[in-house]
């Protein structure tokens, strides 16, 4: 019973293929697969420009020899020829790398150079005669090498940070903090850190992590060339702490006391830093050398020294009452 189902179907589905109608949208359909199959031979049979990728591979390079200039490794070949040609060129295998042996251009300044007219020709011997090369990007490039001199530098931030409203840039890490870079020796001794890409940021409130490049220099490799940068922002608070005056350039044989003998000193500082502050850190003085320059009833006193975190530093009070004593 089944089978006969599927018969009766597959009759009605036959007659209404062939129906007069759809007869007509048939024969339309074979036409304009006809017509759309002629135009197609006739487009590949006319010539057309289009960009190949072709990739480069630099081979026979020593063990010892590490290439420090960013070789390209694909180039941009513009040709023109037939289209069933540049589909070739596409879709099939004619296209293979380009072989470039690194043995061919070594000489004594470790400096050498691949020429537009040397790409050229290694592009031609893969191309069909009638195919032009209409242009090759890059038209060149260097192979600048070193026999494995290198030197570990610590990684510094370029570019300019700055976080949102009552916050500051409390600290910036780096994954990896050093890395490894290879030059000949007159780049060695002149670099003494790595930079990354400038980095732009405004109007931060939150931890900031990022992947950011190193600062290309021509004949400098980076390894690892590419580092984690994180940046942490704090929110900046008042503080006050209670630090000692200390009495500075005073003749032998003579004592300065002030009253009082400590003072409160205000700043601002990051508010996860505050706990990690003493006041030993501060360094408040008076200086006899003021005293002596003008002498009045009260001393000047000033802050000469801060710890590391700590802005607007100042003194609660700017003068003391002071009394000199001779030991």
């Amino acid at each position: 019973m089944e089978n006969s189902k599927g018969r009766s179907i597959g009759r009605k589905f036959r007659d209404f293929l062939f129906s007069v109608a759809n007869k007509e949208f048939l024969i339309f359909l074979f036409f304009l697969i006809a017509s759309g199959g002629f135009w197609l031979v006739l487009s590949l049979n006319e010539e057309t420009d289009h960009e190949l990728l072709v990739p480069i591979r630099l081979t026979n390079v020593p063990k010892n020899v590490v290439v420090t200039t960013n070789v390209e490794d694909t180039l941009h070949v513009s040709v023109r020829d037939k289209g069933f040609f540049i589909l070739t060129y596409v879709y099939g295998s004619k296209l293979k790398p380009i072989e470039i042996d690194f043995s061919k251009y070594t000489d004594d300044r470790k400096k050498s150079t691949i020429s537009s007219s040397d790409l050229q020709r290694l592009v031609y011997q893969m191309m069909y005669k009638s195919t032009k090369v209409t242009s090759i990007r890059p038209d060149h490039f260097d192979i600048v090498y070193t026999f494995g001199h290198s030197k570990k530098v610590p990684v510094k931030m370029s570019g300019r940070v700055d976080p949102g409203e009552s916050h500051y840039l409390a600290s910036v890490k780096f994954w990896p903090d050093s890395v490894l870079i290879y030059a000949d020796d007159e780049k060695l001794d002149s670099i003494k850190e790595a930079f990354t890409e400038s980095i732009y940021l405004q109007n931060f409130t939150d931890t900031v992590m990022r992947n950011v490049g190193l600062r290309h220099i021509y004949g400098v490799k980076y390894i690892p060339n590419i580092v984690k940068i994180g940046l942490y922002p704090d929110i900046m608070t008042e503080q006050r702490i209670e630090v000692p005056i200390t009495a500075v350039n005073m003749p032998e044989g003579k004592v300065l006391r002030t009253f009082p003998q400590r003072v409160k000193v205000i700043f601002v500082t990051g508010a996860s830093m505050f706990r990690s502050i003493r006041p030993e850190s501060f360094k408040v003085v008076a200086d006899y050398n003021d005293i002596k320059a003008n002498p009045t009833d009260k001393c000047t006193i000033r802050i000469i020294a801060v710890p590391h975190g700590v802005r607007n530093a100042r003194p609660e009070i700017s003068s003391v009452d002071y009394l000199i004593e001779e030991q």
